[in-house]
């Protein structure tokens, strides 16, 4: 066994010392036979996608499993975060004023970029500033590690074996060799690309003949433009706005699922935050409240949605437009989220989606992850005990279900 370990690339000693920790403390991770019976069978999937014998052998046998992607995968700060401390950390004032700064110093490339894509400039300085802190960490994790771990992990690996193909498949690409770094779920650059996302939007922005989005600012920048221009954005379109809801409102109304026309949301005595009347139109958009009822509530429209097919949270999603709104020169929100509000634990997110499937309220698989099923689930849960229905779980919520907080 242990040559054939060796055969693959694996290092028996790290390899010991990981399965006796994952008996001890983890036993969710795979063993390390499992996943060197997974690597055959990504390696003979790799045939089957054309991908260079060489590559194969070169690079997708020596993989190794790395335990920490687990871990990072199953506590995503999207998911498991208050929506003031996720905010409250991605949108500071030091990042607004780089922001600013990288506005200024690169408007000539990011004017172009505007007249040809149609994203304003503030939203491709906010991806970045995001994903990477303007490129000042591009992360340093092995792509091909990362992605070959979540490939052998059950939670998504449809998924990630496809976005394990498409890393194989850039290492053909001129410029682009291995060591390839990126972040624990494989995403690569100066404006994070998952590798299937690399080879179809990314482009020379620099023309050099190449495309490196570790290297290349203007390559980098000009694919976040491509990429969200194919994504659908919409020119001359917000992606939404902080707004005051009525006393009386219904919470139940919340949720990306419920997109009405502004003079609906007019009629229901919504406002933007400074009480003035919405714009006319019959423009979609629906309601967010985060931090639920004592929080900030918005109201997005469609680019909010194409900003969320580049990461799939609403919280993401928020602090983009909120940052993209402060480096273009608006203020802090006039209703920030309350500071007191405790992270979610992924044990009692689970316990909190079964209760909620044992009630008949579907909240999906109880995975821990706090995302819009299991929002709007609870939202009709809260609904049906007559508490403000708007679909944040409160310690009300948690006692009402039985489960400790």
């Amino acid at each position: 066994m242990l040559t054939l370990f060796s055969q693959l690339g694996f290092n028996a000693k790290r390899w010991s010392l990981w399965f006796i920790t994952c008996l001890v403390i983890t036993p969710a991770f795979v063993s390390a036979e499992e996943f060197a019976e997974c690597v055959v069978n990504l390696q003979q999937k790799a045939l089957t996608e054309g991908i260079p014998t060489s590559v194969i052998e070169g690079s997708l046998a020596k993989v190794e499993y790395v335990p920490r992607v687990i871990e990072l995968d199953r506590r995503q700060p999207e998911f498991s975060q208050s929506f003031a401390n996720y905010l409250n950390r991605r949108v500071t004032d030091w990042r607004v004023a780089q922001g600013r700064k990288i506005l200024k110093d690169n408007r000539d490339l990011l004017d172009s970029l505007v007249k040809e894509y149609g994203v304003p400039a503030q939203y491709l300085v906010a991806f970045w500033g995001l994903e990477t802190n303007y490129g000042s960490y591009l992360g340093k994790m092995p792509v091909l590690d990362s992605l070959a771990t979540l490939a052998c992990d059950e939670r998504r690996s449809s998924y990630f074996t496809q976005e394990l193909m498409q890393a194989l498949h850039l290492l053909s690409q001129p410029g682009i060799k291995e060591p390839m770094l990126g972040s624990w779920a494989g995403a690569m650059g100066h404006t994070q690309f998952m590798p299937s996302a690399y080879r179809r939007y990314a482009l020379d922005g620099d023309g050099d003949g190449s495309v490196n989005l570790w290297t290349s600012i203007p390559d980098a920048l000009t694919s976040a433009a491509n990429f969200l221009q194919q994504l659908g954005w919409q020119r001359e379109l917000r992606w939404g706005r902080e707004i005051k809801l009525p006393e009386q409102f219904q919470y139940v109304a919340a949720g990306l699922k419920n997109k009405q026309a502004m003079s609906y949301w007019q009629q229901q005595g919504v406002t933007t935050i400074s009480d003035d009347s919405l714009p006319d139109g019959d423009m979609l958009g629906a309601v967010l409240v985060p931090a639920g009822y004592s929080g900030p509530a918005f109201l997005v429209y469609g680019n909010f949605e194409v900003i969320m097919r580049w990461n799939r949270s609403e919280f993401y999603a928020l602090a983009v437009g909120h940052l993209a709104d402060r480096i273009n020169g608006a203020g802090s929100l006039l209703r920030p989220p309350p500071e007191n509000m405790p992270d979610l634990p992924i044990t009692k997110i689970k316990e909190l989606q079964a209760k909620l499937n044992d009630l008949g309220f579907e909240a999906g698989t109880p995975d821990g992850i706090f995302g819009p099923g299991t929002r709007q689930a609870l939202r009709l849960f809260q609904q049906s005990k007559k508490m403000v229905a708007d679909g944040y779980p409160h310690r009300e919520v948690f006692s009402s279900l039985g489960v400790e907080f």
